[in-house]
């Protein structure tokens, strides 16, 4: 790897980690409709005069269907639901479970037939990760977290189906003009909901700093470094930025919240690790058919 790529990786390893904090201190004084309407209209006014000088825009004709529905899926239904999430979870834990991802991603990949290719690394780590998902929600969540365990359910699975989307159905469609577009319509959905829930009383200058750097710097930003990382590196090596937010989410919370090393997270933050790592590794397959 260049030394722009390794640069590109580190950076973007950091900034996607940094989320769950900034969410987490906001909601403490914000509702999520408004952190969430924040967060993308931000990005939305950053990456759209990007999208229009570029010309992308006229390239999106007969993909708006689908620019809606990765909308949806991949932003409007994962951000709230992780949003809501941390009203009652610790920046870490959401941070660990979003980990699993790439386990779902896999799973989705099996049934769907995008890659068949069902090896027993793979099956082994597909039991890992789940182990350390069954390990960190056994060890660490009471009872009336659960739901929000459910809530970040919602995430990963809209995160593990997003790329899916783009690369299934929107392939031909600039991606940069597809990620600036469903922020618009996610800006133009949660904008009542924000005015709805606005607060009315004072917020602390952290807080709306913390939303500021979640839009513009951890979303906008983070996406156009994305993009060149693919760019520079391929997208197969920048997966690989999957195993580095989670840690950066735990040592945030750690460090920064004071949030407690768990033994939860002392045994489910490596199983999920590894079994991400070993359910999306290639290798030579010993059946054909996806999973049943």
């Amino acid at each position: 790897m260049s030394k722009r790529g390794v640069i590109l990786f580190l950076s973007l390893g950091l900034l996607w980690g940094i989320p769950y904090l900034l969410i987490k201190v906001s909601v403490e004084f914000l509702s999520p409709e408004v952190i969430i309407f924040l967060r993308v209209f931000l990005a939305a006014i950053i990456l759209m005069p990007v999208v229009i000088k570029r010309g992308y825009l006229r390239l999106l004709e007969g993909h708006w269907k689908w620019v809606f529905v990765f909308a949806i899926i991949e932003i409007a239904f994962p951000f709230g639901a992780l949003t809501f999430a941390e009203i009652n979870l610790s920046s870490s834990t959401a941070g660990l479970l979003i980990a699993a991802v790439p386990i779902v991603s896999a799973i989705f990949a099996w049934r769907l037939g995008i890659d068949d290719r069902v090896t027993g690394i793979r099956v082994l780590g597909l039991a890992i990760g789940i182990i350390g998902v069954a390990s960190l929600v056994g060890l660490d969540v009471t009872g009336t977290e659960l739901f929000s365990v459910a809530l970040l359910g919602i995430t990963v699975v809209g995160y593990a189906l997003g790329p899916i989307i783009v690369s299934q159905k929107l392939s031909q469609a600039p991606a940069l003009a597809v990620i600036a577009m469903a922020m618009v319509i996610n800006s133009v959905i949660y904008a009542p909901l924000a005015f709805i829930s606005r607060p009315t009383e004072s917020v602390p200058m952290n807080v709306w700093l913390s939303v500021a750097v979640l839009g513009a710097v951890c979303t906008a930003f983070t996406f156009i470094l994305f993009f060149s990382l693919v760019a520079e590196v391929g997208p197969a090596r920048t997966t690989v930025i999957t195993y580095i937010n989670p840690a950066v989410a735990v040592i945030l919370g750690v460090l920064v919240l004071s949030e407690p090393i768990t033994l939860g997270l002392i045994v489910g933050f490596p199983l999920i690790l590894l079994g991400s790592f070993l359910a999306t590794r290639k290798g030579p397959a010993f059946e054909s058919e996806p999973i049943g």
